[in-house]
């Protein structure tokens, strides 16, 4: 297929970027073009002008903030696509938005009207849907410093073909007293509409004991509240004993890398 006919810009800097998208509401930024390109060729999008941000070196790198916090740049090369460009696609099914979610991150926004931090719980809003203005390019994701007392793990159940995830969980647990869970995170992904936490396995979790039950017992809540998706790869009722399945495993993954 060929995409529809678009105007190019490729700004100089991010001020400029900024400057083009406020101004110009048929405009979509591409950096890697992994996932915007084909729904253009595919027609189940469209753009007036393309604004490449692929070449910005305000965008990238990687750099430790003095709270020990990591700030990730926005073009970060993952394969052929960017970090940044990932999230802010928010394909239902991607694995960075769970392990982000598990992990508390933090996203970074910047308008010609200024900048604001987003927590990543909220950012995804439903299917290839975020918190971001029509204005806004995602600068940098903030990771919070690292701990001594958490493991954390990310398993799924993969789609062969695509690698997409049907059933994607990420874990993070922290250490209680003795043996025991004082807290966890857990994020699934490819089972709703989008990226989310589970609230009830969390709880949980929470001050239990960590035994192959209790871990199987919270694991059976990962779906709660959610409305599990239905297609041609896996239908609800699949998707959700996966969901308790894979939950177990990351729980239990993340629970033999606590030291």
């Amino acid at each position: 297929m060929i995409p529809a006919a678009f105007g190019y810009q490729r700004p100089s800097s991010l001020d400029e970027a900024l400057r083009i998208i406020g101004s110009d509401g048929g405009a979509k930024v591409i950096a890697g073009g992994q996932s915007l390109l084909p729904l253009l060729k595919l027609r189940l999008g469209a753009a007036e002008t393309l604004v490449d941000i692929g070449r910005l070196a305000e965008l990238k790198g990687v750099r430790q903030l003095s709270d020990g916090r990591l700030a990730v740049g926005a073009l970060q090369v993952r394969n052929r696509g960017t970090v940044g460009g990932a999230i802010a696609h928010a394909d239902p099914a991607l694995e960075l938005p769970a392990c982000l979610l598990a992990l508390d991150a933090e996203v970074v926004a910047r308008s010609a009207k200024g900048e604001r931090t987003i927590p990543i719980d909220g950012f995804f809003q439903g299917p290839f849907a975020t918190a971001l203005r029509p204005d806004e390019i995602l600068t940098e994701i903030l990771l919070p410093a690292p701990r001594d007392d958490a493991g954390s793990a990310y398993v799924a159940l993969e789609q062969t073909a695509s690698g997409y995830a049907l059933a994607g969980v990420a874990v993070v647990v922290f250490a209680g007293e003795g043996r025991s869970i004082g807290s966890a995170n857990v994020a699934l992904t490819g089972v709703g509409d989008h990226a989310y936490r589970a609230r009830a396995v969390e709880a949980a979790l929470a001050g239990s004991d960590g035994s192959a039950a209790s871990i199987e017992a919270a694991a059976a809540h990962a779906t709660d509240g959610i409305e599990v998706a239905s297609d041609i790869h896996a239908d609800s009722a699949y998707r959700t004993a996966m969901a308790a399945v894979y939950t177990r495993r990351a729980i239990e993954a993340a629970l033999a890398r606590l030291t």
